[in-house]
């Protein structure tokens, strides 16, 4: 009796599992501390592209590609890859705008990566 009871609560309780670590996306991607706040350096960005100071723009960068690269493997289970890769993708093309001052397309990628982001598990 035991035995049988077994055989339906583990796959019972794997697939409840699954289905959980699946639809965690919305939650694993918030921020955990300010080192993987992706939204407030996407900010910080925006904003020294906006006030033209390329140099701490480039430097922000970087702390938002530390903090996407912290929040990857927490959503790597629950978020399509491809989702994934095209904010790298982005991410590449961002910091190439930023290095060569281009104001209007780096304001697209950022415009861009936020729409990612905000589609993230959807």
């Amino acid at each position: 009796m035991m035995s049988k009871v077994m055989n339906y609560i583990l796959p019972i309780t794997l697939l409840v599992f699954f289905i959980l670590v699946m639809n965690s996306g919305d939650f694993l991607k918030q921020p955990r501390g300010s080192q993987d706040n992706v939204i407030h350096y996407l900010n910080q960005v925006e904003n020294e592209i906006k006030q033209q100071e390329w140099d701490t723009a480039l430097q922000e960068h970087q702390n938002l590609s530390a903090a996407w690269d912290k929040i990857v493997p927490r959503i790597q289970f629950s978020v399509e890859k491809a989702e994934i890769n095209k904010v790298n993708v982005n991410l590449a093309r961002l910091k190439v705008f930023i290095e060569v001052n281009d104001h209007n397309a780096a304001r697209a990628e950022i415009s861009e990566i936020r729409e990612h982001w905000d589609n993230l598990n959807k």
